[in-house]
């Protein structure tokens, strides 16, 4: 909502050049703009975040999908063993 996009703009800019911020999100930073809605606002937020961000982009299979593949195996393992 706009009232949401001006606080987020509000925390950015106090935190902006004196603090870190870590913004952690599925979405590409491409797709930000699109996400945020305002473009003028949307602009603003992204100045403040990206021009001096570390940028960290995991790729790979998810974390979650593993571990539920590997409860999956175990699971039929444990089927298969008699008792």
């Amino acid at each position: 909502t706009q009232p949401e996009r001006e606080t987020l703009l509000e925390i950015l800019e106090d935190r902006h050049g004196r603090s870190s911020t870590i913004v952690t999100s599925q979405v590409p930073v491409e797709e930000w703009h699109a996400v945020i809605g305002s473009p003028t606002l949307a602009d603003a937020i992204l100045d403040r975040l990206v021009h001096n961000a570390h940028r960290i982009e995991l790729s790979g299979e998810s974390m979650r999908r593993i571990t539920a593949r590997r409860a999956t195996t175990t699971e039929t393992l444990d089927a298969r063993e008699p008792s």
